[in-house]
């Protein structure tokens, strides 16, 4: 009953949910209290409002946007209260006392500075608003930027101006016990008094050396630095929050670039959930600057997503066109018809050229350029299973899709039995379950599921600790959660620069990054992930979610992995070990296979988790792993060769790129040239 509570009212938590039934609840015991009169019960109303709200304000509740939608928006729950407030003088008797009207002149006044008082937020955010936003871009020797007004001026401050309010309710309701005029007026008197200093204090940072110089002077020392810094790649990508880890997940691969490399982002939101990076990145909401910015040094574009403001960059015609995506897999998102536009479409290897062929888009084959996944790196080959370890596998299931295919994910209809088989399996081996993270975000049939194999596999790690047959060593692990502890201190005080400036007028100024702590960041992450699987028994199940230890990290952490069909595969296939794919739509495994490439040399499982001991097998025992010379060709197949290097064929396919910008640049100047001599002689033959 609770839980579907909560899905319907789309909250987060139980005490989220109760706070949001006070909430709702409270006002009308507030009005009961007012008619009464009842000064306690009127309190104790008022104070459970106060603190349910606020409480619902900092959890970023959807109540409290539903409750704007519905005109019960902050403002009028706040005036409502004041209004009761005033019902329950009335009530009281209190209404011709110099108290009561002190009460009234107080809440109009009030409620007249939130006019001002929100004006001049939102002018000061106007203002301070840059047109481009930027990362390790010099702009502090070329542009005035003064520094961001106090977040305790700014941050939620209709929130903290409306809660002012609490001095004149508290010396309102002492005045309604003890009938106090002072106590009335100097409750009011505070509230109006710290109302206009809040005012008066936002107003100095309205003044012109207090905001960022203007759109066109700011984009003009953009293009200059562009110009002085000459970029010859970049990097472009739109999209929402949600997809910021489609740029993030080349952000290494552009520091690697033997070119000099550019990030382009159009929304702001991507640049607050971008991961820190040594490239220079430049934020462009404005479809207009993006096309007036000089980008004429700029030979090769690199698009990570198919998305329509694509187009302001596309339209360039100095540059070369690529797609190079944000993974490599079998759905249908691999194959859009959308990539004609693009010059070039590079994929990892011969499979993408094939999907492409076969999927009869109108990509051309001369237009695809196999080139690796330079991301796959970090991943790191198998060694056979250690013999004083229990093997690991990895579930590690793709999200339901935006439709209800039974295809898309294997946790509706067989991760449950899967996570079953793994968990009860003899010999033992250790469940590692890390979800999409998107999984549940569309389904609630998803979620439900989801939320199933959770307690499925804490359930399998409390049974498995209380064990005889499996020992752990508590000091190990102690000093392993006090390094983890330790480590995450120093990685967060490294990113506190950008972190707590919320401004980005500043952020853009001070944006240039430390080298030192960008490597020792680095370093503290490896270390960090070094320490978190030593922080708890290696024959633990275990649920992982966040973006900490990476998808990559647990391949590395596995002997092989359960999952879907979804780039996961495909990337898994680096590590040469043992994967199986669930078919969830039930195809049958020969025709499974004829459909998606990326499980052909996997052990294909149906709905009801039959075919996860020939998974087991291979891992016990990989010297009669039937799949592993199927493995090792389909690897090539899907992701190239291992020599050259992934990122040294990435590096030759954008050079030979920037040849053909640069010969089709060189052919328009020539063209330019001799039409421009032409119509000089055809002039001076109508002269003569």
């Amino acid at each position: 009953m609770i839980t579907t509570a909560i899905r319907v009212a789309r909250v987060g938590s139980v005490a989220e949910l109760a706070a949001a039934a006070l909430m709702t609840l409270g006002f009308p015991c507030l009005m009961l209290a007012a008619l009464v009169p009842s000064v306690p019960a009127f309190a104790a109303a008022a104070a459970v409002t106060y603190l349910a709200d606020l409480y619902l304000h900092r959890k970023g509740s959807y109540l409290i946007s539903l409750l704007g939608k519905v005109r019960a928006g902050l403002s009028i729950r706040f005036l409502v209260r004041e209004l009761l407030l005033i019902v329950l003088l009335s009530r009281l008797e209190l209404s011709e006392e110099p108290g009561f009207y002190a009460a009234i002149a107080c809440f109009t006044v009030f409620f007249g500075l939130q006019a001002p008082h929100g004006a001049l937020v939102t002018l000061i955010g106007n203002r301070r608003q840059m047109p481009v936003v930027t990362r390790n871009v010099d702009l502090v020797s070329r542009l005035p930027i003064a520094d961001a007004p106090p977040r305790l001026l700014l941050r939620r401050a209709g929130l903290k101006m409306l809660h002012l309010d609490l001095a004149a309710m508290t010396g309102l309701l002492v005045y309604a016990v003890t009938e106090s005029e002072p106590a009335a007026f100097a409750g009011a008197g505070a509230t109006l008094g710290l109302g206009a200093l809040y005012v008066l204090a936002l107003m100095p940072y309205l003044r012109a050396k207090r905001v960022p110089p203007k759109a066109d002077k700011v984009l003009k020392t953009v293009s200059a630095w562009l110009r002085e810094y000459r970029p010859e790649t970049v990097l472009y990508f739109s999209g929402s929050a949600d997809s910021a880890y489609q740029v993030n997940m080349w952000l290494e691969t552009m520091e690697q670039l033997e070119s000099r490399p550019l990030i382009i982002l159009r929304e702001r939101v991507i640049m607050e959930k971008m991961a820190p990076t040594t490239v220079p990145v430049i934020c462009v909401p404005g479809g207009v600057h993006l096309m007036n910015m000089d980008l004429s040094m700029v030979r090769v574009a690199l698009y990570a997503a198919n998305v329509g403001k694509n187009i302001h960059l596309l339209r360039v015609p100095t540059m070369k066109h690529v797609f190079i995506g944000h993974g490599d897999s079998d759905k249908l998102a691999s194959v859009n018809p959308f990539s004609k536009v693009y010059d070039e479409v590079w994929t990892a290897g011969r499979a993408g050229r094939d999907r492409y062929a076969i999927a009869d888009v109108g990509i051309r084959d001369e237009d695809i350029v196999e080139v690796g996944r330079p991301q796959l790196a970090p991943i790191e080959p198998w060694q056979g299973t250690p013999q004083d370890s229990i093997p690991t596998v990895l579930y590690a299931p793709t999200w339901e899709g935006w439709d209800d295919d039974p295809g898309n994910t294997s946790i509706l209809l067989a991760g449950v039995n899967i996570v079953k088989k793994l968990v009860t399996a003899e010999p033992p081996v250790r469940v590692l379950y890390k979800p999409h993270p998107f999984t549940g975000s569309r389904s609630a049939k998803a979620r439900a599921a989801h939320q199933r194999i959770t307690a499925l596999v804490k359930k399998a790690a409390a049974e498995r600790a209380a064990d005889p047959r499996f020992t752990a060593d508590p000091a190990a692990q102690a000093k392993a959660k006090a390094e983890l502890t330790r480590l995450k201190a120093r990685l967060d005080g490294l990113s506190l620069a950008f972190d707590e400036k919320a401004d980005e007028a500043v952020t853009s100024r001070d944006g240039l990054v430390d080298m030192r702590k960008h490597q020792e960041a680095a370093r503290l992450r490896t270390d960090w992930n070094d320490a978190y699987w030593r922080s708890f028994p290696s024959y633990e199940h275990r649920v992982i979610t966040g973006t900490e230890p990476r998808l990559y990290d647990c391949f590395n952490a596995s002997e092989a992995m359960v999952s879907d069909i979804s780039s996961v595969v495909s990337d898994f296939i680096a590590s040469g070990k043992p994967y199986a794919v669930t078919d969830s739509a039930e195809l049958g495994a020969e025709e499974f296979r004829r459909q998606n490439t990326a499980v052909r040399a996997a052990v294909i499982l149906t709905n009801d988790a039959a075919g996860v001991e020939q998974l087991l097998d291979a891992v016990r025992d990989p010297s009669a792993d039937p799949l592993a010379a199927d493995r090792k060709e389909l690897k090539e197949y899907l992701l190239g060769p291992d020599a050259p290097t992934s990122i040294e064929r990435f590096d030759a396919a954008i050079a030979d790129l920037a040849l053909k910008a640069e010969a089709r640049n060189v052919g328009q100047a020539s063209h330019v040239v001799a039409a421009a001599g032409e119509a000089e002689l055809a002039e001076g033959g109508v002269t003569a």
